[in-house]
């Protein structure tokens, strides 16, 4: 075999890489694709308590993509330079962290400081995967930046909650004491292919529930509200946040859409979409539900390079409910 050209090498030692924690997760699967689509080469993390196999299934044999099984709350050690972490690694639904609450406090406060400390080591830059479960069931809305939350600590999701206000708290220590370049996104409710059937968020609650003709169960009066954002959407702001170069962009960001629907309105949208002959169904609404969800994404606008959601709600669910049909 020939030796690789100068220009080969050359090309090969500038080509991006980028670690991503929870790399087999729904989002950070998606995000592991755009990385791989963008000339990066990613090397995933993850230990499969929440992730799957199958998200990444297609990557095998990709040169550009490594894949390592680690819990990312031990120490991280790669022989290699590293130019982008992305902190995606945590239970993200309602189902999870109450099933593993212990799990998903230890990966954002040690899990963030694993990450942290493997960019303060390679030089990188760093994101946190955060959540707008920060603001908690908000007396703002929509929700800024620049608001506090209301979140009760010791409530069922308080383990989810507060693993995410201490993640962001030390990920700006970093910046602060470390000069650690650092980005921190505050996700609102993504959807599309990729969730899994039962993790318990309502977007693949109903629409499973739509699909084999089951009640879909809507919880309090449905007046509650939520905004979608489909996840091509959502992971094109994050990786535009990453790139920002503006002086600012180490504060966090609301990446989502500002669309909004009660509850009872999503649950007939997905009712019209399955063509499904499901009725609606009322339960006692959980305890600390958030009654308003929805992100201000003016800062995200103004940083992002005029990045605002592309997808309509009808196109992003015929793609998503397409996926679960083959999950029923």
């Amino acid at each position: 075999m020939p030796a690789p050209t100068r220009r080969a090498r050359a090309a090969k030692s500038t080509q991006p890489i980028s670690v991503v924690a929870g790399a087999a997760g729904f989002l950070g699967s998606h995000l592991t694709d755009l990385l791989l689509s963008r000339g990066h080469r990613v090397i995933g993390l993850d230990n499969f308590i929440t992730g799957a196999v199958d998200n990444i299934a297609h990557l095998g044999g990709n040169p550009n993509f490594k894949f390592i099984q680690q819990d990312v709350t031990e120490f991280i050690f790669l022989n290699e330079p590293v130019n982008y972490v992305w902190h995606f690694a945590s239970p993200a639904s309602p189902v999870d962290y109450l099933e593993f609450p212990i799990q998903t406090l230890k990966v954002g406060s040690l899990g963030t400081h694993k990450t942290l400390g493997l960019a303060k080591e390679k030089g990188a830059r760093f994101l946190i995967a955060s959540t707008s479960e920060i603001y908690g069931d908000p007396l703002v809305h929509p929700q800024t930046e620049s608001y506090w939350g209301n979140v009760n600590t010791i409530g069922p999701r308080g383990c989810y909650d507060e693993a995410k206000r201490f993640a962001e708290a030390l990920t700006m220590a970093y910046h602060r004491e470390h000069g650690v370049p650092t980005r921190i996104v505050r996700i609102f409710n993504t959807y599309g292919p990729r969730m899994r059937l039962r993790d318990g968020r309502v977007v693949p609650a109903f629409i499973s529930q739509a699909l084999t003709g089951k009640p879909l169960t809507v919880f309090g009066q449905g007046t509650q509200t939520r905004s979608f954002c489909y996840c091509s959407d959502l992971i094109e702001g994050i990786y535009r946040l990453m790139m920002c170069e503006d002086q600012t962009a180490n504060f966090p960001v609301n990446i989502g859409n500002p669309s909004e629907l009660t509850m009872l309105e999503f649950a007939q949208a997905i009712i019209q979409a399955t063509g499904s002959k499901s009725k609606i169904v009322f339960k006692p609404l959980p305890q600390d539900d958030p009654k308003q969800r929805r992100p201000d994404i003016t800062r995200a606008r103004q940083l992002l390079a005029d990045w605002q959601p592309q997808v309509p709600l009808a196109e992003g669910l015929e793609k998503t409910i397409a996926f679960f049909r083959g999950k029923v």
